[in-house]
């Protein structure tokens, strides 16, 4: 059967000419991550009732704080492993042979983290660009409520990509110089620097890492950022827990580059352990 999405991203448009697809699944990824208001201040919350409110008619919300999180692990937002992954997404209606259409509110990063999930283990999926709020602008309808009749979808067999999510060790020894690639931050300037106060125990970035803000950055200057990484690889993106590095790793894989990992752990399991070192300024 031919593919329905075209690529990586969607626009409002190509959505709502598919809405109606039975093959088409749309995901609302939102998650609530407010600014910290000092060193170790971290608290997140579910979207889901932001989504009650206002949605894309027929989605439905994807928890990153519940059911696409491991429960187990020790920093937040830990990605299930594939087979968990699969029975969590049959229960928002995605199995064999659907393919997802994932957009969010809050800029992009929480639709790319799990598009990336999604990717990681084979399942076809897309961004809609520019969120909900691009959907209302160019005023496609919107609906409410939380009442969504159960999807009742059976679960994929999931696939795993190799390469597309590195652990701690390999993080290390790039940063060591004992292993080929190029880490990057992809926190914003402020968060790079440890200029501004962490959600995590300790301030700063991975030693030998670069800065790509995972979102924000205007295509020129983003495509010379990219060209500055040269053809180090793989492209390992880290951040506070490895929600704006789906973002960047999304800009990365439009641009072309197919060497992109990601540190799912990042600064919060990182600066957990006072003998990994962690470097201040920009």
């Amino acid at each position: 059967m031919t593919a329905l999405l075209p690529g990586p991203l969607v626009d409002d448009t190509w959505l709502a000419t598919h809405l109606d697809d039975p093959r088409l699944v749309v995901l609302d990824a939102t998650a609530l991550l407010p600014s910290p208001r000092h060193d170790g201040d971290h608290r997140s919350a579910s979207g889901r009732a932001g989504w009650a409110e206002r949605h894309v008619p027929g989605s439905r919300h994807a928890d990153l704080t519940g059911d696409l999180s491991d429960p187990g692990a020790p920093y937040h937002f830990a990605v299930p492993a594939p087979d968990a992954l699969a029975v969590a997404l049959a229960r928002l209606g995605v199995g064999e042979g659907s393919e997802v259409v994932v957009y969010d509110t809050g800029g992009g990063i929480w639709a790319a983290r799990v598009w990336w999930m999604l990717r990681a283990i084979s399942v076809p999926a897309a961004v809609l660009d520019g969120g909900l709020a691009v959907w209302e602008a160019a005023g496609r309808p919107v609906a409410a409520g939380d009442a969504v009749p159960e999807p009742a979808a059976v679960p994929v067999t999931p696939v795993p990509r190799p390469g597309l999510w590195s652990d701690i060790e390999e993080v290390a020894a790039i940063s060591r110089g004992e292993r080929p690639g190029v880490l990057v931050c992809a926190l914003p300037s402020g968060g790079y620097a440890g200029t501004v106060p962490t959600r995590y125990s300790r301030r700063g970035h991975i030693p030998g890492s670069l800065s790509l803000p995972g979102r924000g950055l205007p295509a020129a200057e983003l495509e010379e950022k990219v060209r500055e990484l040269g053809d180090a690889s793989p492209v390992v993106l880290y951040c506070g827990g490895g929600i704006s590095a789906a973002g960047a790793a999304l800009a990365l894989t439009l641009l072309g580059r197919e060497d992109v990992s990601v540190y799912d752990g990042s600064l919060e399991e990182w600066s957990k352990d006072p003998s990994r070192p962690l470097e201040l300024g920009g």
